[in-house]
């Protein structure tokens, strides 16, 4: 069963990067530049319809649905950073299907370390149209809104790849790739709370590395915030301090009896059990 390991940090910028932080800037920074974004999207009958080469550039990404009210680009949350950013778009014949694509290019992306920011499909991202125009300025990736999916994920201290799905009016599915290398780090970052319920009904276990000690405030938020979006998920609680994290949980409104207890393992896991 695949396993979801996440960073321990909650969303604030560091004013002095850690040394370790540091180091980790020049080496990753270098690997992402070596890295071949075409590795990342099948390449079995993939045609390129677009590619643009790594230039200096604004960006913002959603982190919730994309509105348009009144005129006015909504959404309840976005992350914005400036630095060299390079994209792939891919086209597949009609015959591919969105899911199976997406989730061969979101496995392709997975490294030790990486974090998943936000992730959402369908009609959960919003308009296809937004995403399109207003997000990557490439009209090959309008489509059906009840056809695409997105996921931001972060690489390392500077690094953001975001990864783009939809089926298109013609029925060909476009994957879009792009790496952002920020001009300073990004700080830190937390997923959103659906997109870890995503993650943990997508790969049935998630680790959390960092989280050894008792819980941690933001992250007990945050996972009951998860857990809360769907009441009838049950859910093994595992590591040294399970039972604190168990109880912090029913604190902020998970329901009694749906976390099981076990002590496998140091840090913090949770184990989907139905």
């Amino acid at each position: 069963m695949p396993v979801v390991t996440l960073a321990h940090h909650a969303v604030r910028v560091l004013k002095s990067p850690a040394p370790w932080f540091a180091l980790a800037l020049g080496l990753n920074a270098a690997a992402a530049q070596a890295g071949d974004m075409a590795s990342w999207l099948p390449d079995t009958d993939a045609r390129v319809v677009d590619q643009r080469p790594a230039q200096p550039q604004d960006r913002f990404y959603p982190l919730a649905p994309l509105r348009k009210i009144s005129g006015q680009l909504r959404m309840e949350g976005r992350l914005d950073a400036h630095g060299e950013l390079e994209s792939l778009t891919q086209e597949y014949p009609a015959e591919r299907t969105l899911v199976a694509l997406f989730e061969q290019a979101r496995g392709a992306l997975h490294e030790p370390g990486s974090q998943v920011v936000f992730w959402c499909q369908g009609r959960d991202c919003g308009e296809s149209s937004l995403w399109a125009n207003e997000v990557f300025g490439n009209a090959r990736l309008f489509g059906a809104d009840d056809q695409q999916a997105f996921m931001l994920q972060r690489q390392d201290a500077r690094t953001l790849v975001a990864l783009y799905g939809v089926t298109r009016g013609n029925r060909r599915v476009a994957l879009h790739v792009e790496r952002l290398v920020a001009d300073k780090p990004l700080g830190v970052l937390l997923p959103t709370p659906s997109t870890l319920l995503r993650e943990l009904r997508s790969s049935g276990r998630l680790e959390f590395a960092d989280l050894i000690d008792a819980p941690q405030p933001e992250w007990v938020a945050l996972i009951a915030r998860g857990l809360n979006l769907d009441s009838t998920l049950r859910v093994g609680v595992c590591g040294t301090h399970a039972q604190a994290w168990q109880q912090a949980l029913y604190s902020q409104g998970v329901r009694q009896g749906r976390l099981s207890l076990c002590d496998q393992g140091q840090a913090l896991s949770l184990e989907r059990l139905r």
